[in-house]
Parts: C-alpha cells; structure tokens; sequence
C-alpha cells in the first residue's frame, strides 16, 4: 500500500466513525494553519482540529514543498464537531470573522496560493451551506472588498508534520504567535465568549 492509499484508507476509516458516533467534519483554510487551529480548537462543540494540505496535485507533500507554492495546497484545518452543539454554518461565520476572506492568495504577510481562503466541502450539504453563508456575508456587507474564498472539491486530506501540531499552544512566546496569532486568538474569545470551552 502506497502512502497516498494509506492517508486516504486512514481518512475514510475516521469519517465513518465519526458519522457512527454523530460527528461531522469541516476542511478549512484562511492562511498559515497555525493561526486556524487554535480558534477553532477553543469552540465548544468541537472535538479535534487537524493542521494539514489539501487542494494540490503532489500526494504527501511535505511542509516545506508546500511553501513553495508549487504542490496547489492550501494549509488548512481539519475539524471535526459535534453538531448537536455547533453548526456547519457556525463553524463557517466564524470562519469569515476571522480571517480576511477579500484577500486573494494572502493573509497578511504570508502571502502564495498556500495560504488562500477556501472552503472544501465533504458532501453536496456542505456545500450549499458554504454557498448560502458566502452570500450571506457579502449581503451584511461585513468587508468593503469582495469575498474571494473559494469552494474546492475535497479529494485527500494530509495530515501536516506532528511539530505543527498545537504550535500555538507549544510556542506562545515564538514571535509569529505573539505578533500574529495572539491577537487573533483574543478577538476571537473576545467575540464569541459565549461558545467558548469551559
């Protein structure tokens, strides 16, 4: 069995547990997935967030060819939630609030098709919700730019290295996530004190 196989088999396995115990999956990039996971993982509602690529054409592409810009992966986040405590379209607004979803290509400084806003919807569901929050956020006029997040097709998941694993969480004191992260991290608290894990 070839590593693409075994990350999709790998996949596959955790999505039919997850719909046997009731959880469903979201796949989401805004830019440098470090900045990702740690909103996402503070939600209540929210079992696991994984760092990872997704949307290229290289199979188990490493974290440095995928800095390259040349392997079309986005960095994104794998979050898998109990619905019965957040929504996909929860998940989604949250999303949208923060990060800057009218920069094409770019989140601040980091900027390659890498770090690009996209949505990969897991089922045809998803992708209506997608669709109808997009529309929703640029009826509520909440950027004075265009959204550019993208819908992608999901095809294979890959799990990024283990050191970027809570890299947040390990490395507060690093100064891209004193800079960058943090202020993100408390704005998002700020906002949403109310969803917030106990």
């Amino acid at each position: 069995m070839d590593d693409t196989t075994e990350n999709t088999t790998r996949t596959d396995a955790r999505q039919t547990d997850e719909q046997a115990s009731g959880l469903e999956t979201a796949t989401l990039g805004g830019g440098c997935f470090w900045c990702i996971e740690p909103i996402f993982d503070n939600l209540r509602g929210v079992v696991s967030v994984t760092p990872g690529y997704a949307g290229g054409h290289v199979a188990n592409p490493s974290y440095q060819q995928v800095c390259t810009g040349n392997t079309g992966h986005a960095e994104v986040a794998q979050i898998v939630f109990d619905p019965n405590e957040v929504s996909y379209s929860d998940l989604l607004h949250i999303f949208f609030a923060t990060h800057d979803p009218t920069t094409l290509n770019r989140q601040g400084a980091d900027v390659g098709e890498q770090y690009r806003s996209v949505i990969l919807p897991h089922n045809d569901e998803q992708r209506r919700i997608a669709e109808q929050v997009i529309h929703e956020v640029t009826e509520q006029r909440l950027y004075d730019r265009p959204i550019v997040t993208k819908i992608e097709p999901l095809t294979v998941f890959y799990p990024a290295e283990d050191y970027h694993r809570q890299y947040f969480a390990n490395h507060p004191e690093a100064p891209y996530c004193s800079v960058v992260i943090a202020p993100k991290v408390a704005k998002f608290r700020k906002k949403y004190a109310e969803r917030l894990k106990r």
